[in-house]
């Protein structure tokens, strides 16, 4: 679901440690937002063929459709039929995990077009990285709503993406949310207009996986890292709560086996998550404007880094601003800063740049990595 959050004092320090360096409590909630009708999702193992795949599926008139070069399958199953095929491929040989295709509602906790600072930039030390790196040659794609085109402060670093609800060219932001979250991540800088992003040179790739409503599945989800991560992109931000689902993990690492780096929204349920840690994604949740995790963030062992979520002054659909909070937009933010990251040092590996967020992350809660800011804001 759309969510938002980061506490980051990390920019400078990222950078200059950067310098140094050798040439699902998500499942529970999405269960509660239901799932497609008609449709599942499973891993195939290395190897498995579409035509053995086919042959497979056939007698339970079911047919899937390979995600990019990935293992990842889309299948179409007989209505009503769906737990019944998750249950028998998750037994079966052939297939890595299998699961439902879940529905994601937009995660948004509140807006206040009246708060117009943009506290969390000197927070997270922002100003200071921005003389050393802005962001330039990096692609973050955006996989959410859609994004503004007309947006003065986003016109300037879209480049194409794709719309995977509709199957089409057209990612115009049919809610909103995606707008914010673009924003928050890379608004342009330095340009005399409206707001600054944290990675105001990046480029933005606008993925749009959801419908109208704004509620996305991991289906979508999943396809869109793989088309990012096949067109060499180096940074996705999901702000949907997908840290619980074995497919979009697939998906997270297949972008991080070609150098790049998915972060995703924590959620605001305000609980603690039973959802695993895992290596594939960094799972990203909120701090408010006094350094502490906001109230309504969701936190627990899936949690890899925090970043300010409170009150973001970002694009609005529209042409506009105004201040949004959730991890949907704590998520972007953090995002923007393994933009810089990588932008400073192309060279840089995935887990390189994993590693530099992680270590130099301020250190909030208790000591070392913990279940409310996880490697630190």
């Amino acid at each position: 679901m759309p969510a938002c959050k980061i506490p980051f004092a990390a920019s400078l320090a990222v950078l200059a440690a950067m310098a140094a360096l050798a040439p699902s409590a998500h499942a529970a909630d999405a269960a509660d937002a239901g799932h497609a009708t008609g449709r599942i999702l499973a891993v195939a193992r290395a190897g498995l063929g579409d035509a053995h795949v086919a042959a497979q599926l056939r007698a339970d008139h079911a047919r899937a459709r390979r995600v990019g070069r990935s293992n990842l399958l889309v299948i179409e199953v007989p209505a009503g039929s769906e737990q019944a095929m998750v249950d028998k491929l998750r037994r079966h040989p052939h297939y890595k995990s299998a699961e439902l295709d879940r529905r994601l509602p937009p995660s948004l906790v509140a807006n206040d077009p009246y708060l117009g600072a943009a506290w969390h930039l000197p927070v997270i030390q922002a100003p200071a990285a921005w003389d050393l790196s802005q962001g330039a040659g990096v692609t973050i794609a955006i996989l959410d709503t859609g994004v503004d085109a007309s947006h003065p402060d986003l016109a300037p670093r879209l480049v194409p993406g794709w719309n995977f609800h509709d199957n089409t060219a057209d990612t115009t932001d049919v809610h909103g949310h995606g707008t914010s979250v673009a924003g928050s991540a890379a608004a342009a800088t330095d340009n005399g207009l409206g707001v600054a992003g944290v990675a105001g040179q990046a480029r933005i790739m606008p993925i749009r996986v959801s419908d109208a409503s704004g509620n996305g599945y991991w289906s979508l989800v999943a396809q869109g890292l793989v088309h990012a991560a096949d067109r060499n992109v180096r940074v996705a931000n999901v702000s949907y709560m997908v840290s619980g689902s074995s497919t979009v993990q697939n998906a997270s690492q297949y972008m991080k086996s070609k150098g790049g780096l998915v972060f995703a929204a924590a959620g605001n349920s305000g609980v603690e998550l039973a959802t695993a840690p895992t290596t594939t994604l960094v799972t990203v949740g909120a701090t408010d404007g006094a350094d502490l995790r906001a109230s309504w963030s969701s936190f627990g062992p899936v949690v890899s880094l925090a970043a300010p979520g409170a009150g973001i002054y970002t694009t609005r659909r529209g042409g506009g601003y105004g201040a949004v909070s959730g991890t949907s937009f704590a998520s972007p933010v953090a995002a923007g800063v393994a933009a810089l990251l990588f932008s400073a040092r192309p060279g840089l590996s995935a887990a390189q740049a994993e590693g530099l967020l992680f270590s130099t992350a301020a250190d909030l809660g208790a000591s070392g990595r913990d279940a409310e800011y996880g490697h630190g804001r």
